[in-house]
């Protein structure tokens, strides 16, 4: 796959003026699906049997904004199969079937074409994977290339008129892209967010930098586009009506890639949590260089910031050089963090192994930084090459891209593959041992939570709902982990004084984080799971899922 760097500099435009909703003429059922992911570091798994509903880690945006976006007068029904599987009664209601998702979701977005195609189901698939790779979906009837647009308003003119399979696979791409702030409320009334481990919410796409192990530039752009800040807390009411798991984490590319904008956007926020009581932390994904912005910062922990994802990858300064990630070099990645924490925000750190300038003394630098920086929780990856990206390119053209079954990366590392895998393996499983894990946690009590706003004891926090809720999870934490589970001592050794001071949040925050990352590393020691979370294989479940539906 060769594509030339200069066509994915070429931003897809807006779209002028005000969208004319088609008016369709024909009624139509459409089933939008978002299918199951492998299980992952990041799909937080083990908590959910501490939980109760829970089911999931998040609602899928992208699916629900086509949903809402299709006619009023269409009949729109939505499946998360990470909530329940498709049935074969969904498959018969259905005229249309709608899937999206991402790469690693590959193999289980052609299932759900294969069996709707067994219905007699005409499929439409649009999302990052496709649009970045149309050619890993030969057999759907319908590709939707790129965002939401005038190419959606294509298929859906194509599906009111047509619904029968059409003789060749068919492309609508977008020319031209609906702004953000002209996007829909995505359809939460389809769902219970309740059954959610969190919320999440978009402000805006895209991103300035360049880092070569990523695809977003090239996805969705370099210069950020946004929504109005109105548009949001519209957005936070309608999620609120549907249930609330108590977080909300914005899914933008990068929280900061216009400051501008954030900056005028974090007032509202405040306004809102004020108004509302405090009803939600927040999350983000943001650049390690936000630490250098105070006033920012401020107003974030003001918002009830919380949680700050930060791709630093590496502490060492080669490497960061090498992946184009120079912006973490803009000040001492150390000192940054605990910056982000002085105001209340815990740093979650993504961390790769793999890259060309990784050594045999990698991995003991990478341990020596997550014990000085006391970052709890690492998404520590073997590195995977994503198509349209820098990297994918480079290793293409050198010869270096693997596509061997059963092997954990696609990349040709320069070091011995199974010494890579090795130091990842030795890497996670140390990071997660219960003691070392538990310790972090201890001074983030102290450095960061103790940092953060007193929020109000409002009804929207302290109702019965959320009271019931509390002493459930707490229940469940206090047997599964506090009786059954192997590293009960060291949680009574955190539990135990917190209890006693009534810091109740904070023993199941702790707790149902922890409990998921030390069993996940556990797994990973057995070798039960991948060392790249972005190349999971499909499980035995799923495919059981699939050869029942088909009798």
């Amino acid at each position: 796959m060769t594509h030339d760097l200069q066509s994915f500099e070429q931003s897809v435009p807006e779209r002028t003026g005000d969208r004319v909703p088609y008016r369709p003429r024909n009624h139509r059922n459409v089933l939008c699906i978002f299918p199951k992911y492998s299980r992952s570091f990041g799909t937080f798994h083990h908590a959910y049997p501490l939980m109760g509903r829970v089911r999931a880690f998040m609602p899928p945006q992208g699916i629900l904004l086509v949903a809402a976006y299709l006619p009023q007068e269409w009949n729109v029904r939505f499946v998360d199969e990470n909530i329940r599987p498709t049935t074969r009664a969904d498959y018969q209601w259905a005229d249309v079937v709608i899937v999206s998702g991402m790469h690693i979701q590959r193999p289980q977005m052609n299932q759900i074409n294969t069996l709707a195609h067994r219905f007699s189901k005409i499929t439409v698939i649009g999302g990052p994977s496709v649009s970045g790779c149309p050619e890993y979906y030969p057999d759907f009837d319908i590709l939707h290339l790129g965002e939401l647009g005038d190419a959606t308003d294509q298929m859906i003119e194509y599906l009111d008129q047509q619904v029968e399979r059409p003789p060749q696979q068919l492309r609508f791409e977008t020319q031209e892209r609906l702004p953000l702030d002209q996007f829909p409320v995505p359809a939460y009334h389809l769902l219970n967010l309740n059954q959610y481990f969190i919320a999440s919410v978009q402000f805006s796409s895209g991103c300035p930098y360049r880092c070569e192990f990523c695809d977003i530039p090239e996805l969705y752009g370099r210069n950020p586009r946004l929504k109005a800040p109105e548009q949001v807390l519209r957005e936070l009411d309608a999620m609120l009506e549907s249930g609330n798991p108590g977080a909300v984490y914005f899914v933008d590319d990068n929280f900061v890639g216009n400051r501008r904008a954030v900056t005028e956007l974090l007032p509202h926020l405040v306004r809102w949590q004020k108004q509302n009581g405090y009803p939600l932390q927040f999350a983000c994904e943001a650049t390690l260089n936000l630490a250098q912005s105070p006033k920012l910062l401020e107003l974030m922990r003001e918002a009830y910031f919380t949680t700050v994802f930060c791709g630093i990858e590496t502490p060492e300064t080669e490497a960061l050089q090498s992946i184009s990630k120079d912006h973490n070099l803009s000040m001492p990645i150390l000192d940054a963090v605990k910056i982000l924490n002085r105001y209340g925000m815990e740093v979650v750190s993504g961390i790769i192994l793999g890259l060309d300038t990784d050594t045999p003394e990698t991995a003991d630098r990478i341990l020596d930084f997550i014990r000085i920086s006391n970052i709890p929780m690492l998404t520590i990856n073997v590195l995977q090459a994503l198509p349209r990206t820098p990297l994918w390119r480079r290793l293409e053209q050198a010869g270096r891209l693997v596509s061997e079954e059963g092997r954990e990366s696609n990349v040709e590392f320069l070091m011995p593959y199974e010494q890579v895998i090795e130091m990842w393996r030795r890497c996670i499983t140390t990071a997660y041992e219960p003691e070392f894990l538990y310790q972090r946690f201890a001074y983030n009590v102290e450095h960061t939570y103790a940092n953060r706003i007193i929020v109000p004891n409002s009804p929207a926090r302290v109702s019965w709902t959320n009271i019931r809720r509390g002493l459930m999870l707490l229940g469940n934490i206090l047997l599964r982990v506090g009786l059954l589970s192997d590293y009960r001592q060291t949680f009574w050794q955190m539990a135990a004084p917190a209890l006693k001071t009534g810091k109740i949040e904070q023993v199941i925050k702790i707790g149902l984080t922890a409990h998921h990352l030390i069993k996940f590393s556990q797994e990973c020691a057995r070798g039960e799971e991948s060392a790249s979370f972005y190349s999971q294989k499909l499980r035995q479940s799923q495919q059981s899922q699939v050869e029942a539906l088909q009798r």
